[in-house]
Parts: C-alpha cells; sequence; structure tokens
C-alpha cells in the first residue's frame, strides 16, 4: 500500500515520534499539528506545537526541548530592562519564526502556507500541516479563572484540578483541504504520544476530522503519552482525569473510543490490539525504533482488516 504516514501530532511526544518517523519514512511523512495552543505576542504569531514538530525535524531542537538550539534571549532581557511583563519566554530567533508568520499573514497568506515556508527555511523535507486555518484556542477553567491556555500552563503552572476546558472556535473552524488530502490518502494514521485531551483533542473536534479518518481506510493506531503508567511532564493526568479518564493504557483507549484499531504501549490494555513495547524516546536509536514498530504493527492491522477477493 503506498501513501504517506500520517501523525497526528502535539507537545513533545508527538513531536519525538515525528522524528522518529522521519528516519525510517523520509519525505512521506506528514505530520497535521495541534494549533489550539497558540498565541499572539510580543507583534509575532507563535505556533508552537508546528514549530517544535519543525525544529525537531530540522534536528534544531533545544536541549531544554524547546525551541531552537543555541538561541540567545535578548530581546526578553530588552522587554525586561523596559519593565515589560515577560511571562512567556522566546529566544531571539524563535521569536523571527513567530514575527515571519505574522507577517505572512498580514500579508493574506494561510497558516498552512507560512507554516510551509518556515519548514522550507528549515530544510524540512516531511510536511508539517497545521490542523485548521481558522482559529481555535484552548481555555481552561481551573484556580478559580478562566485562563487562556498558554497563561494557564506559564503563569497557572498547568496545576489542577480542572474544573472545565473548551476549544473555542472549533465548531466553526474546519480541517485544511491539505489535511484532508493527507488523510484520505494515507497508509497508515498514527496519534501521536500527546496529551489525549488537550493536544490530540483539539485536531479530532474539527468538524469532520473524526469522519475523515474513520473513512480513509488506512490503519489508525495510537503510542500512549504514558511511560510506565507515569506522565513523564506535562499536565497529561490532570486533563485527562478532567475528562473522566484512568491515567493509564485503558484511559488512552477510552479516550479514542471507536477511532483507532490499536495501541502501542508499554501497558496491557482492552478493547484493542496492544502492541506492548517500550515507549519511552530519549535518544534517536529508541525513537526509531518505536516508529519502525508502531507502523509495522499499523500496516499488519491494516492487512488483518482487508476484505478478502
Amino acid at each position: 500500500m503506498s501513501g504517506p504516514v500520517v501523525v497526528l501530532a502535539g507537545g513533545t511526544g508527538g513531536a519525538k515520534l515525528a522524528r522518529g518517523m522521519l528516519d525510517v519514512i523520509g519525505d512521506e511523512l506528514v505530520v497535521v499539528a495541534n494549533t489550539a495552543d497558540d498565541v499572539e505576542i510580543y507583534g509575532a504569531y507563535v505556533s508552537p506545537d508546528p514549530d517544535l514538530v519543525t525544529f525537531w525535524l530540522a534536528d534544531r531542537i533545544d536541549e531544554r526541548g524547546w525551541g531552537l538550539d543555541g538561541d540567545t534571549f535578548e530581546v526578553m532581557n530588552g522587554l525586561r530592562e523596559l519593565r515589560t511583563e515577560v511571562w512567556f519566554n522566546l529566544g531571539d530567533r524563535d521569536l523571527a519564526v513567530g514575527l515571519e508568520r505574522a507577517r505572512a499573514l498580514d500579508a493574506g497568506d494561510r497558516l498552512t502556507d507560512a507554516q510551509a515556508s518556515i519548514s522550507r527555511a528549515f530544510g524540512v523535507r516531511a510536511r508539517v500541516l497545521p490542523m485548521s486555518d481558522q482559529p481555535v484556542r484552548t481555555r481552561v477553567t481551573a484556580q478559580g479563572r478562566n485562563w487562556p491556555f498558554q497563561e494557564f500552563m506559564i503563569k497557572g503552572r498547568g496545576e489542577g484540578p480542572i474544573e472545565s476546558y473548551d476549544f473555542r472556535g472549533a465548531r466553526a473552524a474546519r480541517p485544511t483541504p491539505e489535511v484532508l488530502e493527507a488523510i484520505a490518502a494515507a497508509r497508515a494514521i498514527v496519534i501521536g504520544p500527546s496529551n489525549p485531551v488537550i493536544s490530540i483533542g483539539p485536531i479530532l473536534a474539527l468538524p469532520g476530522l473524526r469522519e475523515a479518518v474513520t473513512q480513509s481506510g488506512a490503519p489508525v493506531v495510537a503510542v500512549s503519552p504514558l511511560v510506565r503508567g507515569a506522565v513523564l511532564k506535562g499536565p497529561t493526568a490532570v486533563f485527562m482525569q478532567a475528562a473522566g479518564l484512568s491515567v493509564d493504557a485503558d484511559g488512552v483507549v477510552a479516550a479514542y473510543a471507536g477511532l483507532i484499531d490499536g495501541l502501542v504501549s508499554d501497558q496491557r490494555a482492552d478493547g484493542v490490539p496492544v502492541l506492548e513495547t517500550e515507549v519511552l524516546m530519549d535518544d534517536p536509536g529508541r525513537r526509531r525504533h518505536l516508529a519502525q514498530q508502531t507502523l509495522a504493527f499499523a500496516l499488519a492491522l491494516g492487512r488483518e482488516t482487508e476484505p478478502s477477493e
């Protein structure tokens, strides 16, 4: 079966798996990235998940796990000298990416086109597709107030319990034609080891996206974001609890009920076939190995479900 491998991604886990998949399939990779974390700040349009994926695919990610390697922070230091509140810390070159994206959007480009130009500038062979060209923004109610997502994560430290959350604008937004075309042509669709609620949730909330995935005919597998039953970083646990999901492999399966054909996890789960394997991706070899195993598992499931002639 020909066609791209489509990875739905948000956050570090999805970006790491995408980097491993790049080693396995090269420019046949398409990453559909969450844009509900986007923020306009300092005159820039910052799209954290598409940028994170791009920096990982370009081998330019900083050792912090976000931003560009070796970046400086002189603009942020200058803003602090001017007594401007700097709660969202961006490196100088990272800020340049956001400024260029803002310029392109002001000139009438779609978010998809702006991202394509950024990816080309970084020499990325795979396609990094924003999930939508229309704005979707995650809002979180916690700690007695309603937060824009980035403020909740940084000012509120991502601390629960979460009272509620919503993806503002999702009902009016649509997946881009490029996203729908990639899904329709896919030989496999992989949901990355991202937060099921706030990283993958906004993608799946777009009208017609779930239907496109199920109608594509491609096998769909999810990779668990939990490592040995624990969350390595980020607010995955508090958001899964807020969504009524158990923080284990069964909770991941429940998050994608009716959508996935299998799960890749280091824990057992009920309801779908499970490939039990190591999901920690702390070096290039492990990222590549997990990507290889995930793709082989997905393609095997696809062959099992193909109708006989």
